[in-house]
């Protein structure tokens, strides 16, 4: 009995280890040769940029900011058709879609050519509804490095042609780290769970 015991944590151990290999390598699979540059997007593209942290006074965090900004760079090269804000549009969460079109809008991005999502709620949330709702076919992704290969493989399980675009970041370093830790330890192996699911 107090053998058996002993192999449990070893045992859950590796049982962890596998499932969190399993979604890295889904996730790599999943985005290979699908994160580009400006000048790899066809001629209206549909971005989308993922939300993040907002602040209440409707200033945009320093992660939402650095996707907002490659979003404006990438419009003004003529290639963007549309650009979708796909976040938690909550008074709680400081409506993230409206702080985001605002923020583009004052960087003299058109009114008409934004599209809210405040249903966004998490990465295969705004995938879906990107599909389901907004009719979207393919898209670019705007968000982080740490976060781009799952954004890309969740959309591309929603049945979209998605690649990606490396959004910049002046973020504090440990914020970085952190992030690279919780995509390959919690939400990486989640979203093998929402695909399969």
């Amino acid at each position: 009995m107090r053998s058996a015991a002993r192999l449990v944590a070893p045992v859950a151990l590796i049982v962890i280890e596998l499932w969190i290999t399993i979604a890295a390598t889904w996730l790599c699979v999943a985005s290979s040769g699908r994160i580009v540059d400006d000048e790899q997007m066809p001629d209206g593209s549909t971005l989308m940029v993922l939300g993040s942290l907002v602040y209440a006074d409707g200033t945009a965090g320093d992660y939402v900011r650095g996707r907002l900004d490659t979003a404006v760079e990438l419009y003004r090269t003529g290639k963007i058709g549309r650009i979708i804000n796909s976040g938690n549009g909550s008074d709680e969460a400081g409506d993230e879609p409206a702080v985001m079109r605002a923020y583009l809008e004052a960087k003299g991005v058109p009114s008409g050519v934004i599209v809210d999502d405040p249903e966004g709620l998490d990465t295969a949330a705004s995938c879906r509804r990107a599909r389901e709702v907004f009719d979207v076919g393919s898209l670019v992704i705007v968000t982080q490095d740490f976060h781009l290969p799952r954004a890309i493989a969740l959309c591309r399980d929603a049945g979209i042609d998605a690649r990606g675009v490396v959004a910049g970041c002046d973020c504090p370093s440990w914020t970085l780290v952190r992030n690279h830790i919780r995509e390959a330890v919690f939400a990486g192996p989640r979203a093998v769970l929402s695909a399969v699911g």
